[in-house]
């Protein structure tokens, strides 16, 4: 199986790289593991050296913003430490939750237990505030928004965690680890069992949008990342199936505004 590319540029001038990876790349050093790939140094082979600003989950997929020099790194750390870069993700869930919006205010603390988990904790976590909205539910599962005011370690996987709801495929918070079928979604389903492939096997969570200030011409800039094949196979599924499409035709405007701020 063809291995999919470990990123496409979005955007990029003298200050600021935003890319959108693939599922399984590191952004940085992993602690547990200094050998795995790594998308800051598979990436400066093209664009040279880069500063990270801000991390996402490996097996999360989509945008990662980094600066190009120590002027633009200093600002944009500023900028993430205050809270003022908006941040949004799509996750498709287990479940189909029973309300529209929901605002989770409860503090975290990374590496909590023996599995290494992000755990709620009163008394020494850290506060983290996240805010969920319901975008569609689709049989058996949901896809949300998810908008972290904060940015603690797994802050979404183990928000939801604590409402009792997983992301599809969740490798650590999860307790269902199958893979989404459409033979299990489509009554009429023409295809071969023994040889169906689940549209998506991995974590379903993509760093869909990113807001911020740029670090030297102090202009707003706006950042969508298209959903990578398998996710956007689920999508489409999704749409034909329940009528529900998680991007609302944002794809679009994701491809618009990348062009307006490149031209």
């Amino acid at each position: 199986m063809k291995q999919p590319r470990d990123y496409t540029v979005i955007f990029s001038d003298d200050d600021i790289l935003v890319l959108n990876k693939r599922s399984g790349l590191c952004v940085a050093a992993d602690r547990y593991d200094e050998n795995a790939p790594r998308l800051d140094l598979i990436a400066q082979e093209e664009f040279g050296k880069l500063f990270a600003v801000h991390r996402i989950d490996k097996d999360t997929s989509g945008i990662v913003l980094y600066a190009r020099n120590e002027i633009a790194h200093k600002n944009l750390c500023e900028q993430f430490q205050n809270h003022s870069v908006k941040k949004i993700y799509h996750c498709l869930v287990n479940g189909r939750p029973l309300w529209k919006t929901l605002k989770v205010d409860l503090p975290l603390l990374p590496d909590g237990d023996t599995h290494h988990r992000t755990i709620v904790d009163r008394k020494n976590g850290k506060k983290s505030l996240t805010e969920f909205s319901l975008l569609g539910i689709c049989g058996p599962y949901s896809w949300l928004e998810a908008r972290p005011l904060t940015g603690r370690t797994h802050q979404i996987r183990a928000h939801l965690h604590a409402k009792n709801f997983s992301i599809v495929c969740d490798p650590i918070y999860g307790s269902n680890q199958r893979g989404v079928f459409l033979s299990e979604l489509k009554r009429r389903y023409n295809g071969d069992p023994y040889e169906e492939r689940p549209l998506i096997s991995r974590l379903a969570l993509h760093a869909y949008k990113i807001e911020f200030i740029h670090p030297t011409k102090n202009s707003a800039m706006k950042f969508c990342a298209p959903y990578p094949k398998d996710l956007e196979a689920t999508r489409k599924q999704f749409l034909k199936l329940f009528g529900i499409d998680s991007c609302g035709g944002i794809d679009s405007l994701a491809k618009s505004d990348s062009e307006n701020y490149q031209n």
